[in-house]
């Protein structure tokens, strides 16, 4: 749903310039100090790692209790945080401040039939290191899948894994928090690539690189392999189309969420599937089916560790977490999840 520039100025007022405040320096290099305007990424930040920490504010333009007006205490719920920063290139028009917000009212109507609620916990500015505007998320992966096993279990047995650079950026970003393991956190790059193989011609294979509009980095593909206060990432990099302002927060969300690949109904997941109807596909539909036959879309939803309800006394009460990293069957899911063939790659006759 488009959301005209009235409603917009309902919800905040758009800064005219996230970056103009002015940059404290750093009197000595055992010693931060905390602005309440925008704040620099500073070159003494560092963290147990030694990788610098970036430092982030709230945009309190935002009128937060108003974005939340649809929050029911008992319902199942799940926090989304956001960071913007505040240095992208000039020439980065992809993603603003009131797509941002478009999007995630969108994803609170797509997910408003399930019962599951999408808490804004707050848009956060600030300046990142300039390197980790651009980034490969994961490494490139060394055994393709040749069909002997469906992909769901290919993932299992050769996670995906993040590059270097990739997990730098992300401890450099995120702060940790008590349950940040349990929060999704929306992060704006200028460019996120996902390496993946796939067959050239005959028995031979080749790399492919997605230049990606949102990267969810689900358990299914990384089970185990990203630091547990990291798992909730998920990265964006284009909200420019009104479809992609409509559905990409919401899609990149169900990736999570379900830890379900690109799949609907009697369609077996891939790294790409354009088809009609469900919202884990590539296209128009918001569709999030249940039983067998929607392949358990709307029961894993239910079942997922980053949902809690809050009691009447504040409390959040977490529905409980992947028993092994979760990939695809981690036993949480019980009989929701889809066994089925893989699909060979070649032929068979090679």
């Amino acid at each position: 749903m488009y959301h005209s520039p009235t409603y917009l100025k309902k919800v905040f007022s758009i800064p005219q310039k996230l970056n103009s405040a002015p940059f404290f320096l750093l009197l000595a290099a055992t010693f931060l100090f905390q602005c309440s305007s925008k704040q620099p990424y500073n070159e003494d930040q560092t963290t147990s790692l030694n990788v610098k920490k970036a430092s982030w504010s709230i945009i309190d333009t935002i009128d937060y209790t108003t974005l939340n007006a649809d929050i029911e205490l008992g319902k199942p719920t799940m926090d989304v945080g956001v960071y913007l920063p505040s240095n992208l290139d000039p020439n980065f028009k992809k993603i603003t401040l009131d797509r941002i917000v478009t999007g995630l009212q969108a994803a609170k109507e797509i997910y408003a039939p399930t019962g599951v609620q999408v808490n804004v916990l707050w848009i956060k500015t600030g300046e990142i290191n300039p390197s980790y505007l651009s980034i490969q998320a994961n490494k490139v992966p060394g055994v393709p899948n040749t069909g002997y096993i469906n992909l769901y279990k290919h993932s299992q047995r050769h996670p995906a894994e993040l590059t270097e650079h990739a997990s730098n950026a992300l401890e450099h970003i995120i702060e940790v928090e008590e349950n940040s393991h349990r929060t999704l956190y929306f992060v704006v790059f200028q460019d996120v690539f996902y390496p993946f193989l796939t067959v050239s011609e005959g028995r031979n294979w080749t790399m492919k690189t997605v230049r990606t509009g949102g990267l969810s980095f689900p358990s299914y593909s990384y089970p185990g392999t990203i630091p547990k206060p990291y798992r909730g990432v998920i990265s964006l990099s284009n909200l420019e189309r009104p479809d992609r302002q409509r559905r990409t927060i919401a899609h990149e969300i169900g990736h999570k969420v379900m830890n379900v690949s690109h799949e609907y109904m009697d369609i077996s997941p891939e790294h790409e599937v354009y088809a009609d109807g469900g919202l884990m596909v590539y296209g128009n539909g918001e569709e999030i089916p249940s039983e067998e036959a929607g392949r358990w879309h709307l029961e894993r939803l239910l079942l997922s560790p980053y949902l809690y309800v809050l009691d009447s006394n504040g409390i959040k009460k977490w529905n409980p977490d992947y028993q092994e990293n979760g990939h695809y069957y981690d036993p949480i899911y019980g009989n929701y999840s889809i066994d089925f063939p893989g699909t060979p790659a070649i032929a068979e006759d090679w």
